[in-house]
């Protein structure tokens, strides 16, 4: 959901770990919600491409993130794809943006792409 540029993806800037945190704790109630959504990705990946969603390439793995926006996938979803999507951004953004203490922005690296510090802007 970030990528990569001249900052670390979300992956990289620890978003994984801070959905981890979060699933066991504040949002332990939306983790069937979410992981039923990735289901919903793997399932749309291998219904559009015959293949893995991580296998994909970017632009093919945007065009499945695009449909599950609007809501209009080819495959059998358990959730409604669109309020997944709206999770994955929200809980995404989080991660990325949120006090390293809480698991994700590693190094507070959205932060020094921002321009914020703890004591406020740069």
């Amino acid at each position: 959901m970030i990528p990569a540029d001249e900052f670390p993806g979300a992956w990289e800037a620890g978003v994984g770990n801070y959905l981890e945190r979060q699933f066991a704790g504040d949002l332990a109630h939306q983790l069937e919600l979410y992981c039923a959504g990735l289901d919903g990705l793997e399932a749309e990946a291998n219904a559009r491409f015959n293949e893995h969603f991580a296998r994909l390439k970017s632009s093919q793995q945007n065009a499945i993130i695009e449909s599950v926006e609007s809501g209009e996938v080819i495959s059998s979803w358990k959730v409604d794809p669109r309020q997944f999507f709206k999770l994955l951004v929200e809980t995404a953004a989080e991660g990325y943006y949120s006090d390293p203490e809480q698991g994700g922005n590693f190094d507070a690296v959205s932060w020094t792409m921002t321009g914020f510090s703890e004591c406020g802007p740069v």
